[in-house]
Formats: structure tokens, C-alpha cells, sequence
């Protein structure tokens, strides 16, 4: 079996044994290796033999960055020029990777090493092996991971020098990169994928969609928490899904005001530059989230609440945050290359945001639904389309199937 080469990625300057450990454990399991020094010194590792084991020189690396070597080397600054390097080997791995030549990568370091490392492997697909072994890997790993499958693996110990822990728990590493790279997951070919984003509170809807769609697709749900909606997008790009059915666009109320399930201002830019199909909607546009009641920005402490349980608290979104949240997402519809049907659901857009519940409120939904109307440029490539039935009813998911079908040039069997 030919296997891809391995890619292990860190400053040799700080962490040469323990990368030079990588090294010799993967070779050992018969997996060619590239090895990557990122060092913002000039520098290089030696194996016992005398030998350099460096096959990317920091400098090349360096050189990948648009204002050359210099951008890297000549600051006298250290965070700069961490951050000039993170930018070089960005563009360093998305050249090797076009080139295909990269079948997984490895890092090993502290909090910048991650930092630096992380961003690259972040940018390749969904799918290929990424395992970073850091001494922030049992914190809050979600500026690292982002929307991306690296498996991030604690250090226990800090990354400096060979001990009994770092060399156990660097090999449990090395070898589950080995194991990765050795034994591919086979492709389901006979199954597309198509994507669809879900909460608690349009759960009803989306399962009554996929009920419909999984007979042909692989459907997959992302919860719509910010990084959901960053895996949804990233999946988008790395061509592993035909399109999405996007019911749950709730990110964006917490990135309007200041909520913790934002997906960034980025959220719909990489389905949008995608060209792939995609139905959206208004699903659960009536709050913003919060952890618990105490952890609420006291500038709301006026607003109308919901205890979902005692980690979360939804506030309800102001016709104020409406006008925001539509002039946000129309302005991004506005940008898709792919044909795009946008759904409203004229009764309510989430199970609390119906008549009798605690949510409902027809004027802001009202807001709302004019901003996205006002703001979106219609054509035939691209509709806002009104449904009289809240969000949740059967009769709304059967609307969303038959406009995927329809852009889709799929047939509802």
C-alpha cells in the first residue's frame, strides 16, 4: 500500500527533539515524512547521526509570505513575526496541498506553536488527518480547531525535552497519524451529501426535511452554536457536500448582539463563493444565547428571557436587532455565485415564537421579514419566498424540499 507523506509542522529552534521524535517514530511505521521548520530564527535540528533532518528551511517557509522573507526575519518584534510566519505557511501548505502531496499532518508545541500551526492545518479539507499535540490541548480548544477535524491531543507535561510522559504521549500521536494515513476510510460514492443546520427549537422541521431527503442523501445536521455553522461552511468548501438546506441562520442574531453562538462576520461567505445550491431560512431569528442567567451582559438586564436550562438563556431578539439581523443576511445573499431560494415562515420561527408562546412577537418577526425583502436583490437566481405556515409545520418543510428540488434539478420522489 503507497502511502501519503506526513507532514510534521513546528519550530525546530524551541522543539527539534521532540519533532525529530515524530520523525523517527513515523518513519519507523514505514510512512514517508516532511519535515517543516517554522522557526522565526534561522535554524535547523540534527538527528545523533549529524544528519539534517529538516527538509523545509524556516526560510522557505518564510518565503511563501507576499512581502517576502523579510516579513519574518526582520522583526525585531517576536509576536510580529509569529504572525508573518503564520501567514507564510498558510500559503506554504495550501501550495503543497494543491500540489497533493500532503496525506496528513503533526504538530507539537505550546500556546504560539499552536497558534502558528493550527491556522494551516485549518485550512486543509475536512477529512485529511491533522493531530496536534499542544500544552493548551485541554482548555478551550475552539480557537485552534475552529470548523476544521484537528484532533488535538493534551501534552500533560510542557513540550520541553524527552521524558517518560512527553515520549508516551508524543508516540500515541505519532502512531495515530500512522494509523490514519495507513487505513483510509473508504468513500460512500453512491451517497451525496447535502447539508442542514438545526436547533433545539426547529428540530420538528428539520427532521420532517430529513426524513424526506435521507432516502437519497447523506444528510448531515450541524448545530447552529458558531462552530456549526463554521463546519457547515468549511464542508461547503472543501467540496464534501452538493449543497444546504441552511433552516437555522441564528448565528447571526448572537453576532449582532454580542451572543455566544456566533459563527463570525463570515458566516454564509464560504457557502456564498461555493456556488453550491442553498435553501435558507429564519429558523430561531427570535433569540440570542447566553450561558447562564448570571453570565447575561447587565445592558440587557431589561429584556424578555427564556430559561432553556441552567446553562442557557435566550434573549428575545428587538426590532431593532431585526432590521440588523435582516440587512446582515441579505447583504450576504446577495453575494451567492449559486442559485439561492430564502424561506420565510410567516407564523413563527422557532417553537417558542408562535402564538401563545414566549417569544411571539409579530412585529419584529415583521421587521424582520420587510429588511430581508427590502435588501435582497430578487432574480431568478436568486428568490425571497413567503410561506404562511410557522417554521415547524409540515407544510414549511415540504416548501423548503421542493425549492431544493427545484434549484437543485433534483426530482421529490
Amino acid at each position: 500500500m503507497t502511502v501519503a507523506r506526513a507532514y510534521i509542522v513546528g519550530t525546530c529552534d524551541t522543539k527539534g527533539p521532540e519533532l525529530g521524535y515524530l520523525r523517527e517514530l513515523i518513519e519507523a511505521a514505514g510512512v514517508p515524512v516532511c519535515l517543516v521548520d517554522v522557526s522565526t530564527q534561522r535554524s535547523k535540528i540534527e538527528n545523533d547521526k549529524g544528519l539534517t533532518i529538516i527538509d523545509v528551511q524556516a526560510t522557505e517557509v518564510a518565503g511563501h509570505h507576499p512581502d517576502g522573507l523579510g516579513a519574518v526575519f526582520d522583526s525585531n518584534e517576536r509576536g510580529k513575526a509569529i504572525a508573518a510566519m503564520k501567514t507564510a505557511l498558510i500559503n506554504f501548505i495550501a501550495r503543497r496541498e494543491q500540489a497533493d502531496d500532503i496525506g496528513g499532518v503533526i504538530g507539537a508545541g505550546g500556546s504560539g506553536n499552536t497558534d502558528l500551526v493550527a491556522a494551516a492545518f485549518r485550512t486543509l479539507p475536512v477529512g485529511m488527518p491533522k493531530v496536534l499535540v499542544s500544552t493548551v490541548g485541554s482548555g478551550n480548544v475552539a480557537p485552534y480547531v475552529g470548523p476544521s477535524d484537528i484532533s488535538m491531543v493534551y501534552s500533560v507535561t510542557d513540550i520541553a525535552g524527552l521524558n517518560k510522559i512527553s515520549r508516551q504521549v508524543l508516540g500515541n500521536a505519532a502512531h495515530s497519524l500512522v494509523g490514519m494515513l495507513a487505513n483510509r476510510v473508504p468513500e460512500a460514492k453512491d451517497r451525496r451529501a447535502i447539508a442542514l443546520s438545526m436547533f433545539g427549537v426547529t428540530t420538528p422541521c428539520v427532521e420532517s426535511v430529513r426524513k424526506v431527503l435521507e432516502t437519497k442523501y447523506d444528510c448531515l445536521i450541524f448545530h447552529a452554536t458558531g462552530t456549526g455553522g463554521q463546519s457547515l461552511e468549511k464542508l461547503a468548501e472543501s467540496g464534501l457536500i452538493i449543497g444546504a438546506i441552511d433552516v437555522t441562520t441564528t448565528e447571526v442574531c448572537d453576532e449582532i448582539a454580542g451572543g455566544v453562538f456566533s459563527a463570525g462576520s463570515e458566516r454564509f461567505d464560504r457557502l456564498a463563493k461555493s456556488g453550491l445550491p442553498y435553501v435558507g431560512s429564519c429558523g430561531a431569528l427570535d433569540m440570542v444565547n447566553f450561558g447562564a442567567k448570571e453570565t447575561v451582559p447587565e445592558r440587557y438586564k431589561d429584556r424578555k428571557f427564556y430559561i432553556h436550562n441552567a446553562n442557557v438563556t435566550l434573549m428575545r431578539t428587538t426590532p431593532e436587532e431585526c432590521e440588523q439581523i435582516g440587512l446582515f443576511i441579505g447583504g450576504k445573499l446577495n453575494t451567492f455565485k449559486g442559485p439561492v431560494r430564502f424561506l420565510i415562515p410567516e407564523k413563527g420561527v422557532s417553537l417558542i415564537d408562535a402564538e401563545g408562546q414566549p417569544f411571539f412577537d409579530p412585529v419584529a418577526n415583521g421587521v424582520l421579514f420587510r429588511t430581508l425583502k427590502d435588501v435582497v436583490n430578487e432574480t431568478d437566481h436568486c428568490r425571497i419566498i413567503t410561506e404562511p405556515f410557522h417554521i415547524n409545520d409540515p407544510e414549511f418543510a415540504t416548501a423548503l424540499v421542493n425549492n431544493w428540488c427545484e434549484i437543485s434539478g433534483e426530482i421529490n420522489e
